[in-house]
């Protein structure tokens, strides 16, 4: 037992769960935007963008098709291989993919603020408005972490 009165399986059991209603939640907002992403290549107003618009559109799709693909692969390993019991040899993978699929998305949200930015106002506000929203998802996604994390230890 440990300090949550539980046994080995079931606190592997309930991280591994927890982790999959985190994915979750991630998985709907990549699916939201990646589904955006796909409706604005269908535009009138597409036809008409730049290379350079265009560029941005084609690697936040890359991004945001890389995020789904991190995301996803930890509830598909638990759905092959859970009943076989490699929950215990998944989850710490699983933990970086589902870390990696974070980045990638944090990628993907700014190249779409890029993409609205140089539609919206261009130039250089569009680029330091992106900057702004890598900033933010670096901050809040990646350091406030990594500072509670030194502060604890």
């Amino acid at each position: 037992m440990n300090e949550t009165g539980e046994t080995p399986p079931q606190q592997l059991a309930r991280n591994f769960n927890e982790l999959l209603q985190e994915l979750r939640v991630a998985l709907s907002g990549v699916q939201i935007l990646f589904a955006f992403l796909l409706a604005v290549a269908f535009t009138e107003r597409y036809e008409e963008a730049s290379a350079y618009i265009r560029g941005i559109h084609l690697v936040t799709v890359i991004l945001v098709a890389i995020s789904f693909g991190f995301l996803m692969a930890p509830a598909v390993w638990h759905r092959m291989l859970f009943r076989r019991g490699h929950r215990r040899d998944i989850l710490p993978v699983a933990n970086r993919f589902a870390l990696c699929g974070i980045a990638f998305l944090a990628a993907s949200m700014t190249g779409t603020v890029l993409l609205i930015a140089e539609v919206a106002v261009g130039g250089v506000a569009a680029k330091a408005l992106a900057a702004c929203a890598a900033i933010m998802f670096t901050a809040l996604w990646f350091l406030v972490p990594s500072f509670i994390d030194r502060t604890k230890s």
